[in-house]
């Protein structure tokens, strides 16, 4: 009986142990919601929201100092952004953190300028915004060449640059404690490349796609997604993005190889049944084709 007493505790030991010291769980079956021209908010959990206008997507973070905002994406957006965290704090948020240069994603932010708001982004933006200024875009106040760990009462956020893939000043964001990435263009789940890929370089994306992979996380949000998709996803969304480029990329060279030159035909005849799936596959795959084409032939 004794034995069995001990046998008993040591079970329930090892269990309270395992609930203390499991990584937590987020909602990866529910959808963003909302209109599909409209905008939405999803509690991820312990202060982590996803905002959501139209197909563009950030994060913010409410701390116990302030809040931490992500891509303001454009003035109408912002100010949206800015009413969504008033129904969750009266906080002021102290930080904007810039995904990368491209305006669609970070226009807007002169309404938490206004407020005092420090701006944070890669060394890259601040050049590329001084060569392509924009009246609605504040330059960044605080810029770094690789890492940068930003800090805000208990919270942490790490960006890191891979080089570049999607231009050259896009970061990744983690957070250390959730184990969650926010990444922008250069993963978006169940969809297929970006019409002509647009300052996408194919052999670099791939190759900052398979680094992230090597970084300790379980989650990912994305940059994109409508309301029909979830707000956050599983890790494995990473490797999915970078199977379809090198599947993409392993097609129309072998079609090349075969004697297709022409994008036009090259643009009829690859196919990829695979992702038939997938978002815009039958619109924006023989964009994707003529992007890879060009990689080939024209080593751009």
């Amino acid at each position: 009986m004794v034995h069995l007493f001990r046998m008993l505790v040591v079970t329930i030991g090892l269990s309270l142990l395992t609930v203390a010291t499991a990584a937590p769980t987020f909602p990866t079956h529910e959808l963003m919601g909302g209109k599909p021209f409209g905008h939405s908010v999803k509690s991820i959990g312990d202060g982590l929201y996803v905002f959501r206008w139209w197909v563009y997507r950030n994060i913010f973070l409410v701390t116990d100092e302030g809040v931490i905002v992500t891509d303001p994406m454009n003035p109408k957006a912002a100010k949206l952004l800015r009413s969504e965290i008033r129904k969750i704090t009266d906080k002021p948020v102290k930080y904007v953190v810039y995904s990368h240069n491209h305006h669609d994603h970070i226009s807007g932010g002169n309404i938490f300028k206004e407020e005092g708001a420090k701006f944070v982004g890669h060394k890259n933006v601040l050049k590329e915004l001084g060569d392509h200024p924009s009246p609605v875009t504040p330059l960044p106040d605080i810029t770094f060449e690789d890492s940068y760990t930003l800090k805000l009462g208990s919270r942490t956020l790490e960006l890191t640059y891979f080089g570049p893939n999607h231009g050259e000043s896009l970061v990744v964001m983690r957070l250390p404690k959730e184990k969650i990435l926010f990444i922008v263009d250069i993963v978006t789940p169940r969809r297929v490349a970006f019409r002509a890929m647009p300052d996408f370089w194919p052999d670099e994306w791939i190759r900052s796609l398979k680094e992230i992979e090597q970084m300790d996380f379980d989650y990912v949000i994305s940059g994109h997604g409508p309301e029909n998709e979830p707000a956050i996803d599983l890790a494995s969304v990473v490797a999915e993005q970078r199977v379809y480029l090198e599947d993409l990329m392993i097609a129309v060279k072998k079609a090349m190889d075969s004697g297709t030159h022409s994008p036009d035909a090259l643009r009829k005849t690859v196919k990829l049944p695979k992702y038939e799936n997938w978002r815009y596959y039958k619109e924006w795959l023989p964009m994707n084709i003529e992007r890879i084409w060009a990689y080939y032939h024209m080593g751009w």
